[in-house]
């Protein structure tokens, strides 16, 4: 875990695996920042969806009880919303390292699309 600290706040990078350590534990939200195409395509089961597009931190719950950690596919979008929630007046967010490519890197399952079928299938990379 990482912690940089700007202007407007911190700023804290997990690693994917401290991430999967996190929601095994049930001390995290983590919210998915992409778009709900690439959402619907492959997810990390525990995640919730709030696109960068529509995202807005005041409808964000407190971390008082479970601390908040964004994620997207590479972790650029994320770190542009963590800055956005600084902004908006949170003094700490978290955000995942590499995002889903590094989650999938890592060999943490996932939910992807069977594409013989089109449906959901759990999925780890080999």
């Amino acid at each position: 875990m990482n912690r940089d600290q700007t202007e407007d706040g911190t700023i804290v990078t997990m690693t994917p695996q401290e991430v999967s350590d996190a929601i095994d534990r049930r001390e995290i939200v983590l919210i998915d920042v992409r778009t709900p195409q690439e959402f619907s395509f492959e997810r990390i089961p525990a995640a919730l969806l709030s696109p960068m597009q529509s995202f807005d931190p005041a409808y964000l719950p407190g971390q008082a009880d479970k601390r908040i950690v964004l994620h997207c596919g590479s972790a650029v979008r994320s770190g542009k919303v963590a800055e956005q929630c600084l902004k908006a007046g949170f003094d700490e967010i978290a955000h995942m390292e590499g995002g889903l490519a590094a989650w999938k890197e890592a060999g943490l399952e996932y939910t992807g699309t069977d594409m013989g079928t089109g449906a959901p299938k759990a999925m780890r990379k080999e």
